[in-house]
C-alpha cells in the first residue's frame, strides 16, 4: 500500500473538498469530555460497577487509557484498551471503529437517542462501551480485549475526520497492525459494531486484507452514502448526516459531506470514492445482521450479503431495532461462537451448524399474522421467491391483477407533508413477501419540470386500518402511546426518485428486473408531460393472514418517521410545486411488482 498521504491525495483529486473546523471536546456543548490521560492505567476489579444499576464486571479488567497508535503518515490516534487482567493469557482483540468518541466521551447516549433506551436494560451494559460497540465488561469475561479507538480527528486523535473511504480504511489497517503486536494479544483481531462501526468494517474489507484480521461482524451497514442516505433516489437530504456530525468533536476538521451534497448533486468520482464495493470482499469471514426497521442500513446490509463473494458469510435478519438487538445476551452468545471459531480456533461447529440465513418476516402490531422470527434459509432472497405484478387502478384506488382497460387518474399536492395517493390490495390467503419490490408509475406535473416522488408500502388490517410494527418487545406502553419515531416503530419500506434522474436508469434485460439508477445525469420533465418512472423500494419482509393487505402510498415527501424526535420536519425536503398526477389503466400500465415466497 502507498505511503503517500491519503488526505493530500484526496485534496488533489477533489480541490473543492470542503472541511469544517470542529469544536474542541472541552468546549463542545453536547460532547461529554473526560480529559486526555495517555499512559494512565486503571484496574477494574471483579464486581466493579461504574454507576448504580449498570452491569458489574464479571472478571478483573485492566483499562489502559489513550494508548498512542501511529499512522503511516505521521498522524497519531488514540485508543483505550480493556483487557482481562490475567497477564499469562493472551487474548484476541475486538476493535470498534468510529469518530463518535470512546468510553466516557461523545454526544450519543442511549438515554437521549430514543424512548425507553430502546428496551436495553441497564444491566446489559457496563457504561464503559462506546456508542454502538461492544461492552468491555461482557467481552473481557468472554476472553477478549476491546480496543476502543478514536478514529482520526475525533477528540485527541490527530488529523481530520473522514467519512469512510480510503483514508479510514488505511488508518484501520495500521491500527490492526499495532493491536496485533501488543504483548497481551494472541495475534488475532476481529471487528464489531453497528451503523458507522459496521460501515467502517465493510469499507475496510472491500479495500484491503490484513493477515491478523480474522473476522468481521458488521451489524447493519450502508454501502453507498449517496444512494442510501445523502441523495437517495437523486433527492438531496443531508439532514441525518448533519445531525450526527453536530455531535463530533476534535482539534482539527471534519469532511463536510453536507456541503458536498450541494456542490455535487449528481453521482460522480467523489461519491464513487465513498462507495463501498462488497463484491471485493473475497475471503474474510463475515457475520451480518439486517432489519427492516432502519431507515439507514436496510438496503446496505442485504446488498452486502448478496454481493460479497466470500464463501464464509452469514446473515441474521431480526425483528427489532438495531441497538436493542445489539445487546441481547443471546445475540452476544451467537457472536461469541463466530469469533471463537475464527479468532481462537475453537471447533464449536459454527461453519457446519449455523444457517447461512436466518430470515424474519414482520407481522405488525394489531395483525392476526404472527411474525416469522429467524427461520433458517440457505440464501437471501429465498430460492422460492417469485414476482407478481399488480396494476394500479385510480378509478377505485385499488391494486388489481389485470391492467384496467380504461384509463383514469388521481392527483395529490406534491409539496405537502400529508397529501398522498393510496392504492389498496388485500390477500385472500396467508401470504409471505420477501425481497425488493418496485413500482412503475406514469406521472405528470402541471407546475414544474421536476418531480420528487416517494413510494411507501404500508400494511393494512382486513378492515383497512394502517398498521405499524413496534421495534422491540415488550414495549412499556401500548402502540398508540409509543412515540412516533423510527427508532421505536416501523411504518413500511420506501422508494424514492427525482424524476429528472430517470434518464440514468441502467439497461434492464426484462420489465421484471429490479430497476437501478446511476444518478450521474438528469433531464428535466417538460411541464404537463406524462412520463413513466420506475421506483425501486428497499427490501421488505412481511407476513399476512387472509384478508389483510397492503397500501401503496405515493407522495412528494419522505413518509418515514424521523429517526429521532429532534429531526422531525415542519416542511418537506423537496423541490416540488403543484399537483402530481398518477395515470393508470388503458395506455398507462402503472404497476407494483411484489416478491412472494
Amino acid at each position: 500500500m502507498s505511503t503517500i498521504s491519503v488526505q493530500e491525495k484526496l485534496k488533489q483529486q477533489f480541490p473543492d473538498l470542503v472541511y469544517t473546523p470542529l469544536l474542541t471536546p472541552d468546549k463542545h456543548p453536547v460532547f461529554t469530555y473526560n480529559g486526555f490521560h495517555p499512559g494512565k492505567v486503571d484496574q477494574l476489579p471483579r464486581g466493579h460497577v461504574k454507576e448504580p444499576g449498570y452491569q458489574a464486571f464479571p472478571v478483573d479488567v485492566t483499562w489502559e487509557h489513550d494508548q498512542a497508535i501511529p499512522m503511516r503518515d505521521g498522524v497519531t490516534i488514540y485508543g483505550d484498551v480493556f483487557r482481562p487482567s490475567d497477564e499469562g493469557n493472551k487474548v484476541p482483540a475486538i476493535i470498534p471503529w468510529s469518530p463518535y468518541g470512546k468510553v466516557g466521551s461523545g454526544a450519543q447516549d442511549y438515554d437521549r437517542m430514543g424512548p425507553w433506551r430502546m428496551g436495553i436494560p441497564y444491566q446489559h451494559l457496563s457504561g464503559y462501551e462506546t456508542f454502538e460497540g461492544p461492552n468491555p465488561a461482557d467481552w473481557c469475561a468472554r476472553g477478549y480485549a476491546v480496543v476502543d479507538i478514536d478514529a482520526r480527528g475525533c477528540a485527541h486523535s490527530e488529523g481530520d475526520i473522514a467519512f469512510w473511504g480510503e483514508q479510514e480504511a488505511t488508518d484501520m489497517y495500521d491500527s490492526i497492525t499495532w493491536v496485533a503486536k501488543q504483548p497481551w494479544c494472541n495475534g488475532s483481531v476481529v471487528m464489531m459494531g453497528n451503523s458507522w462501526l459496521a460501515i467502517s468494517q465493510i469499507n475496510f474489507a472491500s479495500r484491503f486484507t490484513h493477515p491478523n484480521l480474522k473476522a468481521i461482524a458488521p451489524w447493519e451497514c450502508m454501502t453507498d452514502p449517496y444512494t442510501h442516505n445523502l441523495i437517495r433516489g437523486g433527492i438531496p437530504n443531508a439532514g441525518f448526516s448533519e445531525f450526527i456530525t453536530r455531535g463530533f468533536a476534535g482539534f482539527e476538521n471534519i469532511e463536510n459531506v453536507g456541503a458536498m451534497v450541494k456542490q455535487r448533486p449528481l453521482f460522480d468520482e467523489y461519491w464513487n470514492s465513498k462507495k463501498i464495493k462488497p463484491e471485493n470482499i473475497h475471503d474474510i469471514p463475515m457475520f451480518l445482521t439486517a432489519s427492516y426497521s432502519t431507515g439507514l442500513h436496510c438496503e446496505g446490509s442485504f446488498h452486502t450479503f448478496e454481493t460479497a463473494p466470500t464463501s464464509r458469510k452469514w446473515l441474521r435478519v431480526h425483528a427489532s431495532q438495531e441497538w436493542h438487538d445489539l445487546y441481547r445476551p443471546e445475540a452476544m452468545d451467537d457472536l461469541q461462537r463466530f469469533y471463537d471459531f475464527y479468532a481462537k480456533g475453537i471447533q464449536n461447529g459454527w461453519e457446519a451448524e449455523t444457517p447461512r440465513v436466518r430470515l424474519t418476516l414482520l407481522g405488525y402490531d394489531g395483525s392476526h399474522a404472527k411474525t416469522v422470527e429467524e427461520r433458517p434459509e440457505q440464501q437471501w432472497p429465498p430460492a422460492s421467491q417469485h414476482s407478481v405484478r399488480y396494476y394500479l387502478d385510480a378509478s377505485n384506488k385499488a391494486l388489481v391483477s389485470a391492467q384496467p382497460a380504461v384509463s383514469s387518474s388521481t392527483a395529490h399536492e406534491s409539496h405537502s407533508l400529508t397529501d398522498c395517493s393510496d392504492f389498496v390490495l388485500h390477500f385472500d390467503k396467508y401470504t409471505e413477501l420477501c425481497g425488493r419490490p418496485f413500482v412503475k408509475l406514469y406521472m405528470s406535473c402541471d407546475s414544474s419540470d421536476e418531480m420528487d416522488v416517494v413510494v411507501q408500502i404500508r400494511k393494512v388490517s382486513a378492515s383497512g386500518k394502517l398498521l405499524e410494527s413496534l421495534n422491540w418487545s415488550p414495549m412499556p406502553k401500548p402502540q398508540p402511546e409509543v412515540p412516533d419515531v423510527n427508532i421505536a416503530k416501523h411504518l413500511g419500506q420506501q422508494g424514492m426518485l427525482r424524476a429528472s434522474h430517470h434518464v440514468s436508469l441502467r439497461p434492464r434485460e426484462s420489465d421484471d428486473e429490479f430497476p437501478v439508477y446511476d444518478h450521474d445525469r438528469r433531464e428535466p420533465i417538460p411541464v404537463g408531460t406524462v412520463v413513466p418512472l420506475l421506483i425501486p423500494v428497499w427490501p421488505v419482509g412481511m407476513v399476512f393472514e387472509a384478508g389483510e393487505g397492503l397500501v401503496v402510498r405515493v407522495s412528494g415527501h419522505d413518509m418515514s418517521l424521523p429517526e429521532v424526535e429532534m429531526m422531525r420536519l415542519k416542511e418537506p425536503v423537496d423541490e416540488n410545486r403543484g399537483k402530481h398526477t398518477i395515470y393508470t389503466g388503458g395506455e398507462y400500465a402503472s404497476y407494483l411488482v411484489l416478491p412472494f415466497i
